[in-house]
């Protein structure tokens, strides 16, 4: 299964200046048949392989595609939930 959340790392020409964007998977396949992944406004949509190749997709029109992006795995907890919530339970008591 693909992971659920990726760091898109987007750099200028020259390599020099980032921004980094998060993202989380949703339902839909893109192109190439690999999980889209979208950050909350809707606006950064990315198709990420298996290997972590990442196609940007247009969501609206006039958008020039990104050539220089990275897709950094994120873990699958949240580093801001308190410690002890990672979603499974802690069997009896």
């Amino acid at each position: 299964m693909s992971p659920v959340r990726y760091e898109l790392v987007f750099a200028d020409d020259t390599g020099s200046a980032q921004d980094v964007v998060t993202v989380e998977r949703t339902s839909s396949k893109g192109p190439g048949g690999h999980a889209v992944y979208a950050d909350p406004t809707g606006i950064i949509r990315a198709e990420i392989s298996d290997q972590d190749e990442v196609r940007i997709l247009a969501s609206g029109g006039h958008q020039a595609p990104a050539q220089h992006v990275l897709a950094r795995r994120l873990p699958e907890t949240d580093p801001n939930d308190p410690p002890g919530t990672s979603g499974t339970s802690a069997g009896p008591a």
